[in-house]
């Protein structure tokens, strides 16, 4: 049984959610502010956070950003009732993995819940670490060196790389990329794939021109070559 975290400080909301989870089958725990929510996870350590941005004693956006910080990397989904672009690009940025903007559907919003718990259980079938030549990257605490040099990989491109490395020596479409690392957000495209393994190349120093390791696999997607 996934035990799932709901952060809301909306009790109607609140009590609505964790009985609607809880006729799913989900051992539910509930928290009305951030300071409550993240004792919680630390303490009772859920499979997921459903977490609000908007929350008495400390923001959903602080919630995330000490967990991410900590190392923990429970799946969260961010509620929001801010319609701006930005606001949900920031919660991204923090280490959110989906957000749902109210007033949403309560079967879409489990929907997202079982998506985002199956990606969860694929994690554990991926690599910690990298090693080749003389660059090391670890998946678990969001390191990577060129040597003596850190390189500045976002999360986005550390989960990418994983997934890649993950099942090589096959190749992984667009779309799966897609869906592995940025799940069911509205606005990226096969694009924002290319234009994140163009910067991995560069980061890594893998010629663009003619790249050894991150392989363009024509009509289909990328492939890693050790």
């Amino acid at each position: 049984m996934s035990r799932i975290l709901i952060i809301e400080d909306e009790t109607a909301l609140l009590r609505a959610l964790a009985d609607s989870f809880r006729f799913e089958s989900y051992e539910v725990l509930t928290a009305e502010d951030g300071e409550a929510g993240l004792r919680l996870v630390r303490e009772r350590k859920p499979d997921l956070v459903i977490l609000d941005l908007m929350l008495p004693r400390m923001s959903g956006y602080e919630v995330c950003r000490k967990l991410r910080a900590e190392g923990i990397e429970i799946p969260i989904l961010m509620l929001t009732a801010r319609g701006e672009e930005a606001d949900r690009v920031v919660g991204l940025d923090l280490g959110a993995d989906d957000y749902v903007t109210k007033p949403f559907s309560v079967r879409e919003l489990g929907a997202r819940v079982r998506a985002l718990l199956r990606r969860a259980g694929r994690l554990h079938t991926l690599p910690d670490s990298l090693h080749f030549g003389d660059v090391m990257v670890d998946f678990r605490s969001y390191v990577a060196r060129k040597g003596e040099r850190v390189l500045d990989l976002t999360r986005k491109e550390f989960q990418l790389l994983r997934i890649l490395v993950a099942r090589a020596p096959d190749a992984v479409t667009r779309d799966e990329l897609l869906d592995e690392v940025w799940g069911q957000d509205c606005y990226p495209t096969t694009r924002t794939v290319d234009t994140h393994v163009a910067n991995l190349r560069v980061k890594l120093a893998d010629n663009a021109q003619e790249p050894r390791h991150l392989v363009t696999v024509h009509g289909v997607g990328y492939r890693w070559s050790p």
